[in-house]
């Protein structure tokens, strides 16, 4: 039966998803499920990117609205190409982090959609922010948004390290997206990841049927 409101009232956003990023001793792992979801009921999509480059060593991790979120990287990216040719240097991660506060806070009645951001810049090396709902920016070493981060929080907890290597952040990534997405019911699909260093960055997709596996399924 097809559900009708009345008085302005709306059915609230889901951000069926899992999306987090890392950093580690040389760069920072981006990564987040594939599925996207109607109203945290309906899966749409499982095959959904929500790892965003938006520059050559900057990405963004998307949650909430999903046309909300591809509007915003899509401005973000004009305003950081825009920067770059500027100031003949490629952007800092503090100033996409920025531009993507400032596109939230200036539209914060109209969006529902929040952001990780996460790249690697000579000045600052390894970065990784918060861009929430309504324009807050923090700075954190380690952070996972979505519906499915509150299956997580006790391992990432209790396994994250900000000093490991590539290898062990990569593989702690792909088992706390599996985690989720084998309880949260709105999370699934493919891990989708970055790797980004100094050197530059690497793709990493890993199908469902690939992931670490901890539980009967």
């Amino acid at each position: 039966m097809e559900k009708h409101y009345t008085n302005s009232q709306v059915k609230g956003v889901s951000t069926g998803t899992t999306i987090l990023a890392a950093t580690f001793d040389g760069g920072v792992v981006i990564g987040s499920d594939s599925r996207a979801s109607i109203g945290g009921e309906y899966v749409s999509s499982k095959t959904i990117n929500k790892v965003i480059q938006v520059h050559d060593r900057i990405f963004c991790c998307i949650a909430g609205s999903l046309a909300d979120a591809q509007a915003v990287t899509k401005a973000a990216k004009f305003h950081l190409a825009f920067h770059s040719v500027q100031m003949e240097t490629p952007p800092l991660v503090i100033s996409a982090a920025s531009v993507l506060k400032e596109l939230c806070y200036k539209n914060k009645d109209e969006l529902q959609a929040g952001f990780i951001t996460a790249g690697w810049d000579r000045k600052k090396g390894a970065q990784v922010y918060v861009v929430s709902l309504g324009g807050m920016l923090v700075r954190q070493p380690i952070t996972i948004g979505g519906s499915g981060s509150t299956y997580i929080y006790g391992y990432v907890d209790a396994k994250y390290k900000p000093d490991m290597s590539r290898d062990e952040c990569l593989q702690f990534a792909l088992n706390a997206l599996s985690l989720a997405m084998g309880r949260d019911n709105v999370s699934g699909g493919v891990a989708n990841l970055a790797v980004i260093t100094e050197e530059g960055v690497e793709h990493v997709v890993v199908p469902g049927d690939k992931l670490p596996r901890f539980h009967d399924e």
